[in-house]
């Protein structure tokens, strides 16, 4: 079994098909938004699916919109379980609006740390700052996507709570392939990132998870289904905290 925990289905040139296909070949989905609005178009239509659950998300790279949206995120928040993608983000393409991107993570994570959620974590070059915050606000669910900070956080995140998710695009990158080395198989997570991965000449679809699944057989010295099987648990686990 697939498990997809951070898939933007709504970007993908036909999201239709992409939608259609995982529920086919039985792919359980996490669909990622950027912004609430994004959210409110796709709810009506991913609410049909039975594999496939919408995340209200305010991503940190649109934070030109934070202010106009944020109403539409509360508005939202009782519809869903899942949030995502939140966080913040401090690299080159994200530092200039760091106060903003601070100001909105708290305003999120301020209204949600009484409620039963898991988040989907974006904490490129700021994942110090991530972590303090989740835990200051004592978040018990969230899943870092594509985590590629310091090795030395990961213990942190580890006693936190917390899990990871890996994608393609991870296990073709020294650094990447460092990271899951580090990570229990017990708080390791997938996810396919689409379509923001290319991922053999072409666009990264969440079936390429197998890829992955594979890879961490090999350096667990696993069978794939024993893998298959350990994600499917991690992933019951964590929605268990939310019933």
């Amino acid at each position: 079994m697939i498990i997809d925990t951070h898939c933007h289905i709504d970007l993908y040139e036909n999201p239709k098909k992409i939608l259609l296909e995982c529920e086919k070949e039985n792919i359980t989905v996490l669909a990622m938004t950027n912004l609430p609005s994004h959210f409110e178009m796709g709810y009506s239509f991913f609410k049909q699916q039975k594999r496939i659950r919408i995340a209200l998300g305010m991503h940190p790279l649109y934070s030109a919109r934070h202010e106009e949206e944020l109403p539409w995120f509360f508005k939202n928040i009782h519809k869903t379980s899942y949030l995502g993608e939140v966080g913040l983000d401090f690299s080159k393409d994200g530092y200039h609006t760091k106060d903003t991107q601070i100001k909105t993570f708290i305003k999120i994570l301020n209204s949600i740390s009484s409620q039963k959620k898991i988040l989907s974590i974006h904490s490129r070059k700021a994942e110090d700052e991530v972590l303090e915050l989740l835990i200051e606000n004592k978040i018990q669910n969230a899943i870092f996507h594509w985590y590629s900070g310091p090795t030395s956080l990961i213990s942190k995140i580890l006693d936190a709570g917390y899990y990871f998710s890996v994608n393609p695009s991870m296990i073709n990158s020294e650094n990447g392939k460092k990271i899951i080395s580090m990570i229990p198989i017990y708080r390791l997570l997938t996810e396919s990132d689409g379509p923001f991965i290319n991922f053999k000449n072409r666009v990264v679809h969440p079936r390429d998870i197998k890829d992955v699944i594979n890879y961490i057989s090999t350096i667990q010295n696993k069978k794939k289904i024993e893998v298959e099987v350990q994600i499917q648990k991690n992933f019951n686990e964590l929605i268990q905290k939310i019933m």
